[in-house]
């Protein structure tokens, strides 16, 4: 069963970095243009530029989209989960200790799931892994024209 599971893990690990970076990048857009019920869920949306909302909602949509595409998946996950500690030590964790009492979970997960994705990249369905092959494929092809002969 071990050697089932371990042969499925990238599909799993690639459908694990698509929902994770939609539902990051849902809460972007409603962030940003008020879909999805807004921004907290009051319809609305953040006023641009404002400090930290307007830019953690950018975070989020950018970050989400790249990381459900599988696009430069590591570096985004990286700022997506930064951005998330940052969320929870500054706006979350000042009001309680535990995520459960300070209405932190969203936050702490996301940190998480993208340190994750940070060390493991973006498993199958990612586009890093179509431009890694078509890139190893042209290096192949240009380093057998460049061998030379030898008589």
């Amino acid at each position: 069963m071990s050697g089932r599971l371990n042969s499925a893990q990238p599909y799993a690990l690639g459908l694990f970095r698509i929902v994770v970076g939609l539902l990051f990048a849902c809460h972007g857009a409603a962030s940003l243009f008020g879909v999805l019920g807004g921004a907290s869920g009051s319809g609305g949306t953040i006023e641009t530029g404002t400090w930290p909302g307007w830019y953690a909602a950018v975070i989020q949509l950018v970050g989400g989209g790249l990381v459900m595409l599988g696009l430069g998946t590591r570096a985004a996950a990286v700022v997506s989960s930064g951005s998330m500690a940052y969320a929870y030590f500054k706006v979350h964790q000042p009001g309680a200790l535990w995520p459960m009492e300070n209405g932190g979970e969203a936050s702490a997960m996301f940190c998480w799931a993208f340190l994750l994705l940070a060390f493991t990249g973006s498993g199958a369905f990612g586009l890093d892994r179509l431009f890694a092959r078509r890139t190893s494929e042209q290096e192949k092809t240009s380093t057998e024209r460049q061998t030379p002969v030898a008589a």
